[in-house]
């Protein structure tokens, strides 16, 4: 009997980015759920580096840069969202601006590692 049936070389192995997207996303809703602004911008770097290196894993992307691009944009837009949403809902004591200063803040640093990483890491060798 076979301890490990149906596995050989010529699988591929596991890929760990599910396990980092699955922290991320409730440490990024943490944070900015019970306004906690360095957990909201430490699990919105998690989720969205994850992302961007499982586009890349699967061949989707020839590097993460562009979609690390394309994830500050859309946080940029959600951080956007909720400064508009604290002026909309002031008056009732809901307060969003540490929410939104937080989610753009990690837009700002994912953009910044998109120019970053394009304008140094010239061509990605595996470990």
């Amino acid at each position: 009997m076979d301890e490990n049936p149906g596995l050989s070389d010529q699988y591929r192995m596991a890929s760990p980015w599910p396990l980092f997207i699955a922290l991320g996303i409730p440490i990024a809703e943490l944070g900015i759920l019970f306004d906690l602004p360095a957990l909201a911008v430490g699990g919105l770097l998690l989720l969205c580096g994850s992302i961007a290196g499982m586009a890349k894993e699967a061949g989707y992307a020839k590097t993460p840069w562009r979609a690390l691009a394309v994830c500050s944009v859309l946080l940029f837009g959600l951080g956007g969202l909720l400064l508009y949403a604290d002026t909309a809902v002031a008056a009732e004591g809901v307060r969003f601006v540490a929410r939104g200063y937080a989610v753009i803040a990690a837009g700002g640093l994912l953009l910044l590692g998109s120019l970053l990483g394009t304008a140094f890491v010239k061509e990605s060798q595996p470990i």
